[in-house]
């Protein structure tokens, strides 16, 4: 297992160090500048021989991997001994050669490359091959397997355990923090007056331990692959091209981030101070809203719009500044997909932008407020919730409608309540009654409803207008004053039942709302029998 762990070492220092033992190719000048030779490594089973160039007939890679194919079929031939393999010197090259069998030339451009003869470069040629063919035999035999296939189970074992040891630490260790610093963060979060979160703390706390788990069992199973892979002769070429698809990404990644941490730098500083500009905002505007913090001529209920304005232009003013420092954003194609979002939301959002000012219109302009009792064009309802893009009313008939904040904007709006919590409310109706009964009769007996209805303020005092002198009756107008706005409809209904109990006990006809010609007798309703079946007499209180 160690001799693995320290083979696996090696080809990762290798593979990192940029450059095999045998790939320096001594320059040669062309066209004023040096040419690159392209050269190819000999692998068996995954171990790197040595290096070769290109011929004429073949590419570097296509000859290196025909001499790979060579000495795999005489390692595979046990008839072939290894100190069979021998140099054999011809007039312009050096053969190697297992008997008859040709594994392959060593042209004096291949020594020149190295810096050494022809000859001294295929004696190490030799000496490599012969390793070799004896490292692939031996890896081959019933006891190597055997001693593998025990590594690999014990690796397996280890690889579990490891996981399941971290799995239980990072638990401990959660636990270990929530119970030694859970307190200290929320008397954190009091002292700042809430600008410090403990909830995000943690969420950021336990994201981060989640993730160095994630990071540290990926990273322990992508080594118990490699050590499994380089265990067996057949997966051990696997093994190589694994270790390098994971480090070249690696590599550029890491040379990414070092070149863009100052950036990086740059920016986690300014999205932490919008951070916690935001978070001062916040705690301020809040004071204000809960009249914590007072201006003259600032209400409450403008602080938390206020507020989301200000939150929009410092995101916006952070998001500015920020552009320059994204990785990619001086690219064509995030410049395109910028101006394509923005496009789609300039064309997607212009009603809902247009709903958003109206909006903010009607909070500063301080039209109605939550509760009131408005009319909105021919909406009548209570003001139960009021947004950036709509208004939403409740009607006595428990209904809900919604109205869109610009056509707020555009039509007239009654408020019911403003006036009412200062001077009163002022809800009237009308009556017309006959120029044979005395106005003073009249006024006596709508003022006498007036006092006999609940909700109704005696100051101040109720009154009566006499509208128009028709031609058959007289208009009269009773005005009343309430407090209860969100009650004028069962005001008006108890009124209006007053008037019809004040006339019918004085024996006065009302004449609303048309006028025919006189009755033989008064069209009134005696007062024994203002309560026959099925209703019930009234209860006198």
């Amino acid at each position: 297992m160690l001799k693995n762990i320290m083979f696996i070492l090696a080809l990762v220092l290798s593979l990192t160090g940029g450059q095999t033992a045998y790939a320096a190719p001594s320059p040669q000048p062309a066209a004023g500048k040096e040419e690159v030779v392209q050269t190819a490594p000999v692998r068996v089973d995954g171990a790197v021989l040595f290096t070769v160039r290109g011929l004429a007939a073949f590419t570097a890679h296509e000859r290196a991997r025909n001499i790979a194919g060579r000495i795999t079929s005489i390692a595979g031939d046990r008839a072939v001994k290894p100190e069979s393999i021998v140099a054999v010197e011809t007039e312009q090259a050096t053969e190697l050669r297992a008997g008859t069998r040709l594994i392959m030339y060593v042209f004096d451009d291949d020594a020149e490359r190295e810096g050494v003869s022809r000859q001294m470069l295929a004696r190490a040629y030799v000496g490599k091959i012969q390793a070799a063919v004896e490292v692939y035999r031996r890896d081959r035999d019933t006891r190597s397997i055997a001693w593998a296939s025990g590594s690999a189970l014990g690796a397996t074992l280890v690889f579990v355990a490891l996981v399941q040891l971290i799995r239980f630490l990072f638990r401990k260790l959660l636990s270990l923090a929530e119970k030694r610093y859970a307190l200290k963060v929320r008397q954190l979060q009091e002292k700042s007056h809430d600008i410090v979160r403990t909830e995000g703390i943690w969420t950021v706390f336990k994201g981060g331990l989640r993730a160095a788990r994630i990071v540290i069992i990926l990273i322990l199973a992508f080594f118990y692959i490699d050590v499994v892979l380089h265990l067996f002769p057949w997966t051990r070429a696997f093994a190589v091209p694994m270790l390098d698809l994971m480090l070249t990404p690696l590599r550029s990644i890491g040379r990414a981030v070092l070149e863009y941490l100052p950036n990086l730098a740059f920016l986690i500083i300014l999205v932490l101070v919008a951070r916690y500009g935001l978070n001062l905002l916040r705690a301020f505007f809040l004071g204000v809203h809960h009249n914590r913090i007072t201006f003259t001529g600032f209400e409450p209920a403008w602080a938390l719009p206020t507020y989301k304005l200000a939150r929009l232009a410092v995101i916006a003013f952070t998001v500015v500044v920020a552009y320059p420092y994204i990785p990619g954003s001086e690219s064509p194609a995030f410049k395109g997909v910028s101006l394509f979002l923005g496009v789609v939301f300039s064309l997607g959002s212009s009603s809902s932008i247009a709903n958003i000012v109206a909006g903010y219109m009607v909070i500063f302009r301080r039209a109605f407020k939550v509760g009131d009792r408005v009319k909105i064009g021919a909406q009548t309802g209570d003001v139960v919730e009021m947004r950036l893009q709509a208004t939403h009313l409740r009607t006595i008939k428990n209904e809900e409608i919604i109205v869109p904040n610009s056509l707020i904007i555009n039509t007239e709006v009654v408020n019911y309540s403003s006036l009412a919590r200062k001077g009163g409310l002022i809800l009237h109706t009308s009556v017309t009654i006959g120029y044979d009964t005395p106005w003073r009769q009249v006024h006596a007996m709508l003022l006498l409803a007036a006092e006999r209805t609940p909700g109704l303020l005696k100051e101040p005092k109720p009154f009566v207008l006499q509208t128009a002198l028709n031609d058959f009756y007289v208009g009269y107008e009773l005005n009343v004053y309430t407090d209860r706005p969100l009650e004028m409809v069962k005001i008006y209904s108890d009124l209006h039942q007053n008037i019809q109990d004040a006339f019918n006990e004085f024996g006065v006809q009302i004449m609303s709302p048309h006028y025919l010609g006189d009755p033989s007798k008064a069209k009134i309703v005696p007062k024994e029998q203002w309560s026959p079946a099925p209703a019930k007499p009234e209860q006198k209180t």
